[in-house]
């Protein structure tokens, strides 16, 4: 999908929130521009500037991907609205509830989301399922104290109370809505912490059509994030110490590794850090 087909698309997320990509600055190629900035646009090949763009994310050089902007619209629950404001480095502007009137539109989790807290997990559920009829009437419940909430909210409207004053006692599972903008850069630690498995499963979902969107306008650099960052490991230098004592090391030839997907480049670098290892 091309980003004249993305700009302005719906997804649609949990059951009432969506994710809209409303505009965006840059792509791969602002990336190589700005970290060959004596160069014109174009003065490379291809696979030369995807060897860049790995180069720099392997080797967390991140100012080059700050040149790629996004700016999505987004609707989501508040309490989900309450975690990802702790990611500081965006521009964000929310749907007033001084200024206007709170919609009367509440999440409400399908039963098979309801689960058990997680024992190892001291802030979020297991993957142990709770019983159906349990879950049902969670839910049920839920319903029910939101619609009296918002009953309560329209009386406190009809009788001339503020709106900021008449909105307080809304429940976190309120809709809201905002725009958020935010560098390329910062963006993949956003997707690095929430795409996680111990991240709140509400927040995942937006993280998941998120990734889908970066991953179809900016590939290459989707595709280094996921390689380096997202599916990759590191070790403190207590835990190397462990390794160097416990593996038997029996490495594939050069050929082989060349095979595997490396470049020239990255085989020296992975030769630098078992040096280094059984240096330590």
């Amino acid at each position: 999908m091309g980003l004249n087909e993305l700009i302005g698309k719906e997804f649609k997320c949990l059951d009432k929130g969506f994710v809209r990509l409303v505009d965006m600055m840059g792509d791969d190629s602002s990336i190589v521009q700005a970290a060959r900035v004596s160069y014109g646009k174009g003065t490379k090949t291809v696979s030369e500037d995807r060897n860049l763009i790995r180069y720099l994310m392997r080797h967390r050089h991140t100012s080059p991907f700050e040149m790629v902007e996004y700016k999505f619209h987004i609707k989501l629950p508040i309490f989900v609205a309450r975690q990802w404001i702790r990611h500081r480095t965006a521009n964000v502007n929310e749907y007033s509830g001084r200024y206007s009137v709170m919609p009367d539109e509440f999440y409400l989790p399908s039963p098979e989301d309801v689960r058990k807290q997680s024992r190892t997990n001291k802030q979020g559920r297991s993957d142990e399922p709770i019983n159906i009829e349990t879950a049902n009437e969670f839910i049920e419940d839920l319903q029910k104290t939101q619609n009296l909430l918002y009953e309560k909210y329209n009386w406190y409207l009809s009788n001339e109370i503020a709106r900021e004053l008449a909105r307080i006692n809304l429940p976190l599972s309120t809709y809201t809505e905002w725009y958020w903008k935010i560098d390329l850069h910062n963006l993949f630690h956003f997707l690095e912490l929430r795409l996680h498995p111990t991240a709140q499963f509400e927040i995942r979902e937006y993280a998941k059509i998120i990734a889908q969107i970066v991953k179809e306008t900016c590939p290459i650099a989707y595709e280094a994030f996921e390689d380096y960052r997202l599916n990759a490991i590191t070790f403190s230098s207590l835990e190397q110490k462990i390794l160097k004592n416990m593996i038997q090391y029996k490495l594939p030839t050069y050929e082989e590794m060349l095979e595997m997907g490396l470049t020239k480049r990255e085989i020296e670098e992975f030769f630098e850090k078992i040096s280094l290892i059984n240096n330590h």
